[in-house]
C-alpha cells in the first residue's frame, strides 16, 4: 500500500503533481508547494513510490488534436465557404472545447482513444447548433479511412463516453476548500 508510513495527504499532493504532468499542464514541484504552503521535497520524494504502486504511465492523450483536425474536415464536409458557415463551424468548435474540457474530468481518456473522445465532443456539440448530420459525416470518416471499428462501435463508444459526462459532479466551492484546510 502506498500510504504505509506516509501521511495520505503528503500522498495526495504527489498525485496532484502527478495529475499536473499527465495532462501536460505543467506546474512544477516547487510551485504546487509554495501554493499549498508545503515542502515540495515531499512531493518529490513520494512520486516514484505514488508511480510505481499504481502502475502508471506518464501520458494521457486528450482529444484536442483530434478536435481540431475534425473542425477543419468538417470545414470541408460542409461545404463552408461563406462566413456565416465558417462561423457557426467555430462556435461549433468552441463548445465541442467545452465538452472536451468535460470529457477530461472523467475516466474517459482512460477508457477510449482520442479519436473517440473527439468525435464524442463533436457530436455533443452538433446536438446543441444542430449545423450538421453526424451520422453522415461519421460514415464520411469511416469511408475515407481503414476503420478498425464499424458505425455501430463508434455510435457505442459515443453513447459511453457521453453517458461519462453525463454522471460528471462538479465539485462545489466547499469540496474545493477542503485544501484549505491543511494551512
Amino acid at each position: 500500500m502506498v500510504c504505509d508510513g506516509t501521511s495520505p495527504q503528503k500522498i495526495m499532493l504527489t498525485c496532484i503533481y502527478a495529475a499536473c504532468k499527465a495532462e501536460e499542464n505543467h506546474v512544477s514541484a516547487e510551485e504546487l508547494g509554495k501554493g499549498i504552503g508545503q515542502d515540495h521535497h515531499v512531493i518529490l520524494n513520494n512520486e516514484m513510490l505514488v508511480f510505481q504502486s499504481l502502475g502508471f504511465d506518464l501520458i494521457v492523450y486528450a482529444p484536442y488534436h483530434t478536435l481540431d483536425g475534425f473542425i477543419s474536415d468538417l470545414e470541408e464536409f460542409c461545404g463552408a465557404k461563406d462566413d456565416d458557415q465558417i462561423v457557426a463551424l467555430k462556435a461549433s468548435l468552441e463548445t465541442a472545447r467545452m465538452e472536451a474540457d468535460k470529457i477530461m474530468r472523467t475516466n474517459g481518456p482512460l477508457l477510449f482513444p482520442p479519436g473517440q473522445l473527439a468525435l464524442a465532443a463533436l457530436h455533443r456539440a452538433n446536438t446543441e447548433h444542430g449545423i450538421f448530420d453526424f451520422e453522415r459525416y461519421l460514415r464520411s470518416v469511416l469511408s475515407r479511412h481503414h476503420p478498425a471499428h464499424t458505425i455501430s462501435e463508434l455510435t457505442a463508444s459515443i453513447n459511453a463516453i457521453d453517458s461519462l459526462i453525463g454522471k460528471l459532479v462538479t465539485p462545489t466551492s466547499k469540496d474545493v476548500n477542503i485544501f484549505n484546510v491543511a494551512h
